[in-house]
């Protein structure tokens, strides 16, 4: 929960400040299965001391509505393409506010940039990477983070044995 937590909070104070809301915490489920695809969605992968990806499942009011507030309040913004960048910039804010803590940390790691996930369904967890899903409650719809992070036990054994 270490790994996550910095994630949730930036979710949180991201959303909030974007959509000009409170957020409230819905359900939260571990899961093992292969993710279902609500809405628009970004897919983040971390590489390095800890590893694993991130997705911001946003269903379409909700995207819609955080494109509008990205481009200034202008209704005609939410044309499709236009949703896809405003999620990887909601993604971007997201994850640039939970690495700064996590460095912090002093946590090592590399951050992809945000890509658009289409697949209906996502990867399921393997034997050492649970996947938690929480849905944050917004006045503008729900907005699912499906993240799965572990800690990349090798490459600290291997940094111990070289140092």
């Amino acid at each position: 929960m270490d790994l996550i937590q910095p994630f949730i909070n930036a979710t949180d104070a991201v959303l909030a400040e974007t959509l000009q809301c409170t957020t409230s915490i819905g359900t939260v489920s571990m899961e093992q299965e292969a993710y279902c695809l609500h809405g628009v969605a970004a897919l983040i992968v971390v590489q390095g001391d800890i590893e694993g990806r991130i997705i911001f499942d946003l269903e379409p009011e909700a995207a819609k509505a955080v494109t509008q507030r990205l481009a200034g309040g202008n209704d005609s913004a939410a044309t499709p393409e236009m949703v896809r960048e405003a999620i990887c910039e909601l993604a971007n804010q997201v994850i640039g506010n939970a690495v700064t803590v996590l460095n912090d940390q002093g946590f090592h790691f590399k951050v992809h940039p945000p890509e658009i996930h289409t697949a209906s369904h996502g990867g399921a967890s393997s034997e050492d990477t649970e996947a938690l899903v929480m849905c944050f409650d917004t006045s503008s719809g729900m907005i699912f983070m499906n993240i799965a992070m572990r800690y990349n036990h090798r490459r600290k054994h291997d940094s111990v044995m070289v140092g």
